[in-house]
């Protein structure tokens, strides 16, 4: 008999862990909601939390067993359960940030002295931290070059649920509610969670929007994202099956091209282009699953990063940190019409594009001069999606104080990105409804409009809080004082 642990892998199939576990003999599935780890917790996180651990334990109740469900410290749970249960060993998957491995190494301390075995095993991303380094062994810190070899290295299969007759027969108690935690229900709308949702999230995606993804991702209206980035936080689908999934649909697309008629030469060059762009499509979709294995290798090597710059200037940067500025930005009141959109939307679906993720977290550390690492706490408490690695490696990289980061001096213009990426302004008005009657030109324009204008065209939406221009150099002079630039050069 043997515990398979889950934690970040809420799921039966495509488990490394779980099915290391079933190969050996009987299981028993086990969750531990552990009041550490629930410190750093937020409501959306623990309503999709728990939403996926009802569908997972269902899962296993319909098979015979069931999901054996704590609450307390892991270094004291699961060794008694392994001596009610006289398991053997207890088994789980790696966790790669630097509070789960400090809980880890504490568990597999306490096993060992209750002489119950242990099995760790590789599950959450394609390759292993230390896998993919430079020719001289060291980890990377430019993203291409990292995704170069990323991209050639064989890619595992998913693996199969466990049979019914490997699970144990054991019943487990009800799953605590989100009050029982000791969190409130989210005002957010947080999606629907489980592996069933997960795989019809990727189903979806990968029948259309994954060919237009290349063109339309940067768009908040084209819905061309996977919205999987919940689901891989917590695991209910795993890595090889997306991966998997996106290899089906480069393969259909070359399939498909095959077997069309020939026509004449102007037909097949127009069809191998359109293949060729699909497949692009396709392979920057898979670049994105590689970036998210990129920030985890940096936070694996580099774990002080949550809280420190990665990044390393002759000065401390000296940001300004203006209370009242921090406070409109978070309430989607900054008078910047797409920013305030991806915070509205932020706070509506514990969500946001990924485009105005760099928006926003641009704005805060280029307009505002607020240090990223507030921003960081916001996504934080409000991202049903939060992942140590991802949002702190965005976060740096938008404050250029990362790895891989964008250089200081590019600053994204507010206004260009509303009118870019939203010309229509359809994003904005759904999540600004202050603004719902005005002309996609006039939004666009806000921060020109007089303030008559402004109090016809939309009285109870605010002005510009800042002059993007003026705090743009600002922001320029910020961070050549922490380079240790002359400015008069």
């Amino acid at each position: 008999m043997q515990l398979h642990w889950h934690r970040r892998d809420l799921r039966v199939a495509d488990n490394r862990g779980l099915t290391m576990a079933a190969e050996s003999g009987t299981v028993v599935p086990v969750f531990v909601f552990d009041d550490e780890i629930l410190a750093h917790a937020a409501s959306p996180r623990v309503r999709f939390m728990l939403d996926a651990l009802a569908e997972l334990r269902a899962w296993y109740r319909d098979h015979g067993s069931d999901l054996l469900v704590a609450h307390g410290d892991p270094k004291e749970v699961l060794p008694e359960l392994a001596d009610e249960y006289d398991a053997d060993r207890v088994v789980w998957n790696k966790d790669y940030s630097g509070l789960a491995r400090h809980r880890d190494a504490a568990v597999r301390r306490a096993l060992d002295e209750a002489g119950v075995g242990r099995d760790v095993v590789h599950d959450a991303i394609h390759h292993e931290p230390g896998s993919i380094t430079t020719n001289d062994g060291e980890p990377y810190s430019v993203y291409t070059y990292f995704w170069k070899k990323w991209r050639k290295r064989e890619k595992e299969s998913p693996y199969d649920a466990p049979d019914a007759d490997r699970l144990a027969d054991v019943s487990g108690d009800e799953l605590p509610s989100i009050d029982e935690l000791g969190f409130d229900e989210p005002d957010a709308d947080v999606q629907s969670a489980g592996t069933a949702a997960a795989r019809k999230r990727l189903d979806a995606f990968c029948d259309d929007a994954i060919y237009r993804y290349d063109e339309d991702r940067d768009y908040p209206t084209r819905d061309a994202t996977s919205r999987l980035s919940t689901d891989l936080k917590f695991g209910t689908i795993g890595i090889r099956e997306v991966y998997r999934a996106t290899e089906e649909a480069k393969a259909a697309v070359a399939d498909e091209s095959d077997s069309e008629p020939d026509g004449d030469e102007g037909d097949a060059e127009s069809n191998d282009e359109a293949t060729n762009d699909d497949v692009e499509s396709v392979e920057e979709f898979q670049s994105q699953l590689a970036w998210r294995e990129f920030y985890t290798h940096v936070l694996f090597f580099n774990p002080e990063v949550v809280s420190q710059n990665y990044k390393e200037y002759d000065h401390d940067i000296e940001w300004r940190n203006d209370a009242d500025e921090l406070q409109a930005w978070k309430e989607g009141k900054t008078g910047y019409p797409i920013v305030d959109a991806g915070m509205r939307q932020l706070r509506e679906e514990a969500y946001m594009h990924n485009r105005m993720r760099m928006v926003v977290a641009s704005f805060l550390t280029k307009d505002l001069l607020v240090d990223w690492r507030e921003g960081y706490a916001h996504f934080c408490e409000h991202l049903a999606d939060h992942d140590t690695a991802n949002d702190n490696g965005g976060w740096q990289w938008a404050a250029s104080t990362g790895t891989d980061a964008q250089p200081y001096f590019r600053i994204f213009n507010p206004m260009t990105q509303g009118e870019r990426y939203d010309a229509d302004a359809e994003y904005i008005k759904q999540y600004v409804p202050e603004l719902a009657d005005a002309t996609a030109d006039t939004i666009h324009e806000w921060h020109e409009l007089s303030e008559m204008e402004r109090e016809r065209v939309a009285p109870e939406y605010p002005e510009p809080i800042v002059d993007h221009s003026e705090r743009r150099e600002q922001a320029l002079s910020m961070y050549k004082r922490a380079r240790g630039d002359d400015e008069n050069d």
